[in-house]
């Protein structure tokens, strides 16, 4: 393993570790909802779950746009906490909106996630308190795409860490202990955020307060210019990420169409596609680093480097993916659900979940490479075309039922990772490097 492996390596496993920490929270949840006296509870916090992983989603360009601005700044030799600063006035500006608009919006997301009553205003108390921890959950955002352009990923695995045991125990404190229901797991996941932001600025506290405070150009946190780039890159990841989420909405609601044993066997599935991207998001995240701070720096063979080192491994991991589906698919199926009916629909389609690692790990991959070099309406544009060729393809196929599905969105997956290869391979000589 050579100089450059060993550096994507350092910057992705502290990201795969927080990547695969991320369900240990959802069973906790679930463990402490599950024991109270009605279905009813459990039902609402996997609604008001669902409701803020769409909502958080979106505004997942914090992170991603942090990331790119930050690793081209420290390629450059520039001030780095002047990106900091100003992705983190638009988190708490987007995340003060959020809790004084949450009302329309909680009432438009319900509408279109369902449920019964009870359920519903369940979800309602739900809402109403974890949206008070919006204005620290975006900035969480800002401070791990920062942590992630300064290459101390190890603080974004520290902040994950500290969210899931701090929501963990609190969700014990005040639902077992002081029996708050749902409004309890909702105090517990806003708090999180709160100590989560505490701790990221506290392991940053040397690259905010040390002497990046002390040479910040003064009033460049208002320059006009950069405050509009840093909101057309934020505003084209925001555009696609809606229409990614709007092709897993789409896909979810026709899986529900089709009866609900396929809702569930199809709920059972996606872990594969989460399972992959987790693993994948470590290198991406890499490639986030390096080649924006290769770009930063005005450094061509290094960016040449960096897209080829993160790639190969990209290829690797997606490689044991699809080795580990074939030989564990089945297996991960029956740890999943004890239902015979929702294991042997499942297993049905189990052959689509094999094609995943082949079409979707590129465009994972490439979405690193694309952030940091904040290529962001290229990576909006190709989301939409493929987007506009997931429905079509559905269309003609819905005969087929589930597998017209998942040909669907194996086709969506393929066709953008071919795309942003394309756009690659075209635009990358305009980039400002020197040879």
């Amino acid at each position: 393993m050579n100089g450059l492996d060993r550096r994507i390596w350092a910057l992705a496993w502290p990201l795969l570790l927080a990547n695969m920490s991320a369900p240990l929270l959802g069973l906790v949840d679930t463990a402490v909802v599950g024991h109270l006296p009605s279905p009813s509870y459990l039902a609402a916090v996997a609604l008001g779950g669902n409701f803020f992983m769409f909502l958080y989603f979106s505004f997942n360009f914090l992170r991603m746009g942090t990331t790119g601005f930050t690793a081209q700044a420290r390629g450059a030799g520039d001030n780095t906490l002047v990106v900091l600063l100003r992705a983190l006035l638009l988190a708490g500006l987007v995340g003060v909106a959020l809790v004084a608009l949450h009302v329309p919006l909680r009432e438009l997301g319900l509408w279109l996630l369902g449920g019964s009553p009870e359920v519903r205003s369940l979800a309602r108390e739900y809402i109403d308190l974890r949206v008070l921890g919006a204005p620290a959950a975006l900035g969480n955002f800002a401070l791990i795409g920062f942590a992630i352009g300064v290459h101390r990923t190890r603080v974004a695995l520290k902040m994950t860490v500290l969210m899931h045991l701090a929501n963990a125990l609190l969700d014990v404190l005040l639902v077992q202990v002081w029996h708050f229901d749902v409004r309890g797991v909702a105090a517990a996941s806003a708090a999180a955020e709160y100590l989560g932001l505490a701790g990221g600025l506290f392991w940053l506290r040397e690259e905010i307060f040390g002497a990046a405070w002390r040479a910040r150009p003064r009033g460049a946190l208002w320059q006009p210019t950069a405050m509009l780039r840093l909101l057309a890159v934020n505003r084209d990841i925001f555009v696609r990420s809606l229409a990614l989420l709007s092709v897993f909405f789409f896909f979810a609601a026709q899986g529900a169409r089709l009866g609900d044993t396929i809702l569930a066997a199809n709920a059972v599935l996606i872990t594969f596609l989460l399972l992959l991207s987790n693993l994948l998001d470590g290198f991406a995240n890499a490639a986030e680093a390096l080649v924006g701070e290769a770009l930063g720096g005005g450094r061509a063979r290094d960016l040449k480097r960096a897209v080829a080192a993160t790639g190969k491994w990209s290829a690797i991991i997606a490689l044991a993916g699809l080795l580990g589906f074939a030989l564990g698919g089945a297996a991960l199926i029956r740890l999943r659900t004890d239902l015979p009916s929702v294991r042997a629909t499942a297993i049905d389609y189990l052959p689509w979940m094999l094609l995943l690692p082949i079409t979707a790990s590129a465009g994972f991959w490439l979405d690193g490479v694309f952030v940091g070099a904040t290529l962001a309406r290229s990576m909006r544009n190709t989301m939409l075309v493929a987007t506009g060729l997931f429905f079509p393809v559905w269309w003609f196929t819905s005969a087929w039922g589930n597998h017209g599905l998942w040909l669907a969105m194996n086709t969506m997956m393929a066709s953008r990772g071919v795309l942003m290869g394309w756009v690659w391979v075209r635009g990358k000589n305009k980039l400002k490097v020197e040879s």
